[in-house]
């Protein structure tokens, strides 16, 4: 009765993850607006379908059209497809959304898949409902949702599979690295969380004995997981020329050196505050449960000494005994997700923006929410003397119980956003203002706009058709200016929807 009770209840749970999936990704396809980040990489895959090459209009790099711009951290694994979807003739920002949302659908499909394998269905369960549950929309440069034209979903959909093939297939787990890197690159931090998991999926032997293997190991994996970014550098070295090359590699270097961000430096306490306030619930209840789960963790890992069993004289099995990749697994995501929390946080130069270590959140989280789900069942099941018993499955449920309720609360609310009336403006409201300003351009063939400031003009210039430039870079100096409101270089060319099409100045 118990069993058959537990089966349903999986599927109602397996059902409604489904349908709050579904709502978040029709709205986040459908409704969000398309904002200023997606706009800015449209232009690399528009441009590639004009001829142009791997451009982007080089809003960020002087307003000129700029090959292999470092300023667009978003990588070829997702615009290349962009291209591809956009040379079919779909609309520009649904087609272009189909790519993240694809990823999105693989990110929690390979959280489901390694949630399985780690601690069964409700695992599974747990592990593929925690992105739902993190919240990277209310912020100043946001995740608005699963379909944002951004590569953080992308990285983290394929460190998720990597890790899923890891123990079998090192050389492919290494590839589909290589290809986060080039979705996302900050997607490199998870480099020390692979090691650590080769490492432990080694057979045990003398530490330099073992070190030794797993530097063998790793040999073909580390190729294979440099070969995609290899491949784009050695094609913008032919684009650009050894000179043109140069420039571009002392750009990037500034540009990951800097993060692209000139702001009041921040602290390690405010970062951590604000990844602990971005699930949902209050930020204590954040924190309570990951004590809780480690503390289960801990907990459950320390034998108990009245049993014996054949493998361990004088203690009880311990409950990873059984599944060697387990702790490849869950040290690795320890260690990976640590890499990037502690990056952001100790980076004071970076905003106070949860999107900057999303990738490893995504990545990482889903495993370890997996293996304290195991922990949890193996110390419920876990026979003590009696006087010990109750401590421990109390612990067992209070964690699970706060687990599961972190991760539903996020679910919930999630969806219930979506379905809210929206407050901010809408796709088709931004689509219907832009439109006047759109046959404007196609009737005057203007090739160039500025947009004042950066923000919302940047999005309705894209929209437009035009190439963007921003209103204050020289190349700009004789070129048209898109803004809100009113203009400063004298009376507006054409206007629509509370937006100004100014003269040149």
């Amino acid at each position: 009765m118990i069993r058959r009770l537990t089966g349903t209840g999986f599927w109602i749970l397996l059902a409604l993850l489904v349908v709050a999936n579904a709502i978040v990704m029709w709205h986040s396809l459908t409704v969000l607006r398309f904002w200023e980040d997606e706009a800015f990489n449209l232009t690399v895959p528009r441009n590639l379908l004009a001829g142009l090459g791997y451009t982007s209009d080089g809003t960020l790099s002087g307003s000129t059209l700029t090959p292999f711009d470092p300023r667009i951290s978003t990588g070829p694994v997702v615009l290349i497809p962009v291209a591809g979807i956009l040379a079919l003739g779909a609309d520009p920002v649904i087609g272009a959304r189909l790519v993240p949302l694809a990823y999105w659908v693989l990110l929690v499909v390979g959280c489901a898949v390694i949630g399985r394998r780690i601690s069964g269905r409700f695992g599974a369960l747990v592990a593929a409902a925690l992105p739902l549950a993190f919240n990277t929309a209310e912020s100043v440069s946001p995740i608005q949702g699963p379909a944002d034209l951004l590569g953080e979903t992308a990285a983290a959909a394929l460190l998720v599979w990597a890790l899923i093939v890891l123990p079998r297939r090192a050389w492919l787990a290494g590839l589909l690295l290589g290809l986060a890197m080039q979705a996302k690159l900050i997607a490199l931090l998870a480099l020390p969380a692979f090691a650590v998991a080769l490492f432990l999926l080694t057979p045990a032997a003398p530490f330099r004995r073992r070190f030794t293997a797993t530097l063998r190991r790793s040999l073909l994996p580390l190729a294979l997981a440099a070969a995609p970014t290899v491949l784009m550098e050695l094609i913008a070295l032919v684009s650009l020329g050894i000179g043109g090359y140069a420039r571009h590699v002392r750009a990037m270097g500034g540009f990951l050196l800097s993060g692209g961000q000139h702001i009041e430096p921040t602290t390690a306490t405010q970062k951590l505050g604000t990844l602990a306030g971005s699930w949902f619930v209050p930020w204590w209840l954040t924190v309570a449960a990951v004590l809780l789960a480690a503390a289960v963790v801990i907990v459950a890992a320390v034998p108990v000494r009245h049993q014996r069993s054949d493998t361990n004289p004088g203690s009880a099995p311990r409950w990873w005994d059984r599944d060697p990749q387990l702790l490849a697994w869950g040290f690795g995501s320890a260690v990976g997700l640590l890499a990037f929390v502690a990056w952001w946080a100790q980076a004071s130069h970076l905003p106070l923006w949860v999107r900057h270590p999303a990738v490893g959140v995504f990545a990482f989280a889903p495993v370890l929410a997996a293996v304290a789900v195991r922990a949890a069942v193996a110390l419920w099941r876990r026979r003590g003397p009696s006087n010990s018993q109750a401590p421990v499955r109390i612990l067992s449920v209070a964690a699970l119980a706060l687990l599961g309720g972190v991760v539903a609360t996020g679910g919930v609310s999630d969806a219930g956003r979506a379905l809210r009336a929206p407050a901010a403006e809408t796709l088709a409201q931004q689509r219907a203002a832009v439109a006047p300003l759109a046959a404007w351009v196609r009737d005057n063939d203007v090739e160039w706009l500025a947009a004042e400031p950066w923000g919302g003009p940047v999005s309705s210039v894209v929209l437009t058709g035009a190439h963007v430039g921003l209103y204050d870079a020289p190349a700009m100096s004789r070129t048209m200016t898109l803004a809100y409101g009113s203009c400063r270089t004298g009376s507006p060319l054409t206007a629509a929807g509370g937006m100004v099409i100014c003269p040149a100045p």
